[in-house]
């Protein structure tokens, strides 16, 4: 009998599941763990539909990459059912190393690792647990098979991660200036000389693609209330280990332990709940450092933040400063932790390190900023930066 699983998703609708490996992939309790991983971090605070997980956009992903490999297929390109298979439990497992609160925590409850590196971690033990069966997933996600258009389709400027990142966060934000054409977008996807590239006629939804990308970023992602409330997260934990504020296992062991002692396992039962359960605990904490910042989450009184087009003045800084000490009856360097300044920066598309290729019908290929009359030209060359002030308000 064939097996065959169905998952209703809010985006695509109907998403099947028509592999057993890749449906023992998505039962094993590490990938569950994403459940509890909130895909926009802090963004709910603003949005508040925003509250969807790393489960629903990593499910979203698999759909997207079945559909493009299938399209692929379609064209003549030689995928086998292994490739297929592999490529489909990498784009799965693509950020099962992500901690709480995904990209806001990243680097701080463990200090010099990101997630992809932790997401290999735990893809070589689930591959260890199921007797080398993800061997060919792992090789197509760090670059090491041989057609690497299907490492393009997993991370690269036309990955399926993006366009349904851009397309999921967009739907439940509410903020529609990242709709995409991610159908019409991967109807016009090809290879050529083993690279993913676009067909010449998908030029204009690739241009959108690029400028939802970028509007996402300034609307959403860069947000001014959710950059300060994920720094103020950020010093949350911080100052818990500063202090050896102590908490519930297993973050406690991520606070209060050397980094290089927590084992993989503890990680992966580490999850958003576990960090609201101390900062609810730790707002009542003698420190009032901490115990300002984790109020300010709880009861969404956060820090007034301020973007400027150039660095911040060293003078509003010590106002600022010496505001919060009288306030808060706390000397200056206790006050630097509520009264900071810092830059966000975003670039719509990376002429250097980045580049999607096109496809035209007389077999020439040229990078999107090169096609005549190319909405995405030198003219978007480097990066957009923005300065920006948090400080406690009056």
């Amino acid at each position: 009998m064939t097996f065959r699983k169905i998952i209703n998703d809010p985006v695509y609708g109907f998403i099947t599941i028509d592999d057993e490996l890749i449906y023992q992939v998505i039962a094993h309790p590490y990938y569950q763990r994403l459940r509890r991983i909130n895909q926009m971090a802090m963004a709910y605070l603003v949005y508040p539909g925003a509250v969807h997980t790393r489960l629903h956009h990593s499910l979203g992903a698999y759909h997207l990459m079945g559909n493009a490999l299938n399209e692929l297929k379609s064209k003549g390109i030689e995928i086998t059912a292994a490739e297929d298979q592999a490529a489909k439990i990498a784009i799965l497992l693509h950020d099962i190393g992500h901690g709480p609160f995904s990209h806001a925590l990243e680097d701080v409850l463990i200090e010099g690792m990101h997630h992809e590196e932790i997401s290999l971690m735990i893809m070589k033990e689930m591959n260890q647990q199921s007797n080398g069966q993800l061997q060919l997933a792992i090789d197509i996600f760090t670059d090491k098979h041989p057609k690497k258009f299907l490492h393009q389709l997993i991370s690269g400027q036309l990955d399926v991660d993006r366009m349904d990142y851009l397309t999921r966060d967009s739907f439940f934000s509410g903020v529609n200036e990242g709709v995409i054409g991610y159908d019409r977008i991967i109807k016009m996807l090809t290879v050529q000389n083993g690279e993913l590239m676009v067909e010449e006629k998908g030029i204009y939804s690739i241009e959108k693609f690029l400028v939802a990308r970028r509007l996402m970023y300034w609307q959403v992602y860069l947000h001014k209330t959710v950059l300060c409330s994920e720094q103020m997260l950020q010093r949350i934990i911080k100052r818990a280990k500063f202090i050896k504020a102590t908490t519930q296992a297993p973050l406690n062991n991520f606070i209060n332990q050397p980094i290089n002692t927590v084992t993989l396992e503890e990680f992966c039962n580490l999850d958003d709940h576990d960090v609201l359960s101390a900062i609810k605990g730790w707002a009542h904490h003698p420190d009032k450092v901490l115990s300002t910042l984790c109020k300010g989450i709880i009861n969404r009184q956060l820090l007034k933040v301020k973007y400027f087009g150039e660095a911040i003045d060293v003078d509003l800084v010590k106002e600022k400063t010496m505001e919060a000490c009288a306030k808060l009856n706390i000397t200056a360097e206790e006050a630097g932790w509520l009264v900071f300044t810092g830059e966000a920066v975003s670039s719509t598309y990376n002429f250097e390190d980045e580049h999607i290729h096109i496809l035209f019908k007389d077999g020439s290929v040229r990078d999107i900023s090169e096609v005549d009359n190319a909405l995405i030209n030198q003219n978007l060359r480097g990066k957009v930066k923005k300065y920006y002030i948090c400080y406690l308000r009056s």
